[in-house]
């Protein structure tokens, strides 16, 4: 697996152990899920980077997939802010050096903190120094802690940074309250707490062409089904092979041709192209209005046009926000 970057150095993704002369080994590691690389993590990928510079060490992201939830908690699905790839790519972006994704298994969440420490970071990355937030825990049953990891980097010679909780004008900024604001639809808050609009990939698939025929075509993705993000009118922003474009996108069932399948449909401004088997990037700029069910088709297309006016106006606002993504 790997993600390129437009900078000047190549971004490491390795799986598992880095092998004695791999680049990232002796690195200095930020630990964490990283689920939407929000600013709370970029704090702690900074501090990192700053270590790794004063030690003269390469500065990576340690990271875990699936996320543990889905194994410990598999009955309650999560909704993720990035998926592995998508994760990746922001990481890609943040100056780290690579990534080293460990593979969350019932081993890996059975080994102790102790051997956490020696046989992850010690014997397999033969870590120079570690970053985590305040309230990371790891080994099995949360038994490590930041007070032990300090304690076992004092005798094992690695630096240990904690970085304190990361807050806007008294607010936490973490991965669940972002979850609840895109629950609500409240896109440009999530925007607030990430540092970047939120956004998703997919494939443009065939749709029942009721768009065209409105004069309304759109490209069409299939989100995942934990996917909680308030079904609605959005404006948006669309990475189409390199290129952005604005457009007003709909996301739920479509009241006035409910099928029973919940799409993702964006129509692009000022675009022609055929996008049916690409893979866009989908960036959500800020909420409109929840889906409606109309008493005609005319009454529908109008309520269409002034959406396209709405989101042009509040794209028009937000000229730069785009998600700091590195090639897929």
């Amino acid at each position: 697996m790997t993600v390129s970057t437009e900078s000047t150095h190549e971004f490491v993704v390795t799986q598992g152990a880095t092998p004695p002369g791999h680049r990232l080994r002796g690195a200095v590691v930020a630990i964490g899920n990283f689920d939407g690389v929000h600013r709370g993590h970029q704090a702690v990928i900074a501090t990192a980077r700053g270590r790794a510079a004063a030690l003269g060490r390469p500065a990576a992201a340690l990271t875990f997939e699936p996320h543990p939830r889905s194994l410990f908690r598999p009955q309650e699905p999560l909704f993720r802010l990035t998926d592995a790839r998508n994760k990746l790519r922001l990481l890609a972006s943040t100056g780290l050096d690579g990534a080293i994704v460990l593979t969350f298994d019932t081993a890996l969440a059975a080994l102790s903190a102790d051997d956490f420490v020696q046989h992850v970071l010690i014997e397999r990355l033969a870590i120079s120094g570690v970053t985590i937030g305040f309230d990371f825990h790891f080994g099995a049953k949360r038994s490590g802690s930041a007070d032990y990891l300090a304690t076992a980097g004092a005798k094992q010679a690695f630096s240990v940074d904690v970085v304190p909780r990361f807050e806007d004008n008294g607010r936490r900024i973490s991965s669940g309250p972002i979850r609840i604001a895109l629950a609500d639809g409240q896109v440009a808050d999530a925007a607030e707490m990430l540092g970047f609009p939120w956004f998703v990939t997919g494939e443009v698939v065939h749709g029942d062409k009721r768009g065209r025929e409105l004069g309304y075509p759109t490209a069409n993705l299939r989100l995942d089904p934990t996917c909680r993000l308030r079904h609605g009118i959005y404006a948006v922003r669309v990475n189409v092979a390199g290129r952005r474009y604005n457009g007003v996108a709909n996301f739920g069932r479509r009241p006035m041709f409910d099928i029973g399948t919940v799409l993702l449909e964006i129509f692009l401004f000022d675009f022609s192209a055929d996008l049916y088997g690409q893979t866009i990037d989908v960036a959500f700029i800020d909420w409109i209005r929840p889906e409606m069910k109309f008493d005609s088709l005319d009454d529908l297309v109008r309520r269409m046009d002034e959406d396209s006016r709405i989101a042009r106006s509040l794209l028009a606002k937000a000229p730069n926000a785009f998600p700091p993504l590195a090639d897929r």
